[in-house]
């Protein structure tokens, strides 16, 4: 009976995974719904203030750090990955000096939205199969570690940079998940091929990488950008470069994504073909202008005022008018 069932849990596996491909989802994988093993870790990380302003980050704890406490029976994660790797077209060389950059992640239509939507339509599926189960999708937004169990389900192995690689499209990818109290056969967990390779602790302009696999997010320019609010520290400003929002750099130098295939979704496409928004448009942006630009994506995340801040930091930092810029 055990054969049987075992038979007939692989292929339940076999369909879902076919079933979240043809949803269109580029990766998915399947991981145990086991306590983290980095709780320890991370409540260290959080009391020593590592995570900044980002105090969301330990007000469900017990949830974050076990699926079973975020959904009660939970036995299995389903995890799936989307390539957001997008071509860009230069800006012309006299407008670079009015351009500020923004992470790859958010040029397209917001991906909350957009993997919510068929991850919701997967566990549909999931609890059409199997009468009683149930589910929670989960986005970067729920109390979830989404990098850890991606990495048990095979996903891709946890880089030095903290981001998650897979082999074949490297580390540009948004992450969702599944809980569902359904046993599924596991997957194993993907082989970390950084080596040697220091790249991205190399490149990281603030020095957020502290070593290899850890970051201090009061140092790294997305959360600086995006998370921090108030003024700049005026030791990390000069080092934001031309970053408006976010940051890609220890993405970008990383040889595995030397090849990364292009994003083909629709919703994918950038909004902003160069990847940049031009700095004196955004200063001169109302509320109204500022709504509607960003309309359907997720730069929505941060309000004009921080926009704004960022603007006149990138502004300045293009001129050479902060010290030690350059």
């Amino acid at each position: 009976m055990s054969a049987i069932q075992d038979l007939l849990d692989s292929a339940l596996a076999t369909n879902l995974k076919h079933q979240a491909r043809s949803l269109g989802f580029d990766l998915v994988g399947i991981a145990p719904a086991s306590p983290s093993r980095f709780g320890d870790y991370f409540r260290q990380w959080l009391d020593e203030g590592q995570a900044g302003q980002m105090s969301y980050l330990g007000g469900r704890f017990d949830e974050r750090v076990d699926p079973a406490s975020y959904l009660p029976g939970a036995a299995s994660v389903i995890c799936v990955g989307i390539n957001y790797q997008v071509p860009l077209k230069p800006v012309p060389k006299s407008e670079r000096p009015h351009h500020g950059r923004v992470a790859r992640y958010a040029l397209g239509d917001d991906y909350h939205e957009l993997i919510k939507t068929r991850l919701h339509a997967l566990a549909d599926w999931i609890r059409d199969a199997v009468p009683g189960a149930r589910t929670r999708a989960c986005v970067d937004t729920a109390p979830v570690m989404e990098k850890e169990l991606a990495a048990r389900a095979g996903i891709g192995w946890f880089g030095k940079n903290s981001c998650l690689i897979n082999a074949k499209i490297g580390s540009w990818l948004l992450l969702g998940e599944i809980l569902t109290t359904v046993p599924l056969p596991a997957d194993g967990p993907a082989t970390d091929h950084c080596g040697a390779c220091t790249r991205c602790l190399d490149a990281c302009p603030t020095g957020a990488i502290t070593a290899p696999y850890q970051l201090d997010a009061r140092r790294c320019i997305s959360y600086l950008t995006i998370e921090h609010r108030g003024t700049m520290p005026p030791e990390l400003e000069p080092r934001i470069g031309d970053w408006l929002y976010g940051c890609d750099i220890c993405q970008e130098v990383c040889p595995h994504n030397r090849h990364t295939p292009d994003a083909t979704d629709p919703a994918l496409q950038p909004h902003f073909p160069t990847g940049s928004l031009d700095l004196r448009e955004v200063l001169s942006w109302s509320e109204d202008d500022y709504r509607r630009t960003l309309r359907g994506s997720a730069m929505k995340r941060v309000k004009l005022a921080v926009l704004r801040r960022n603007a006149q930091t990138v502004a300045r930092n293009l001129a050479g008018s902060v010290p030690g810029h350059g």
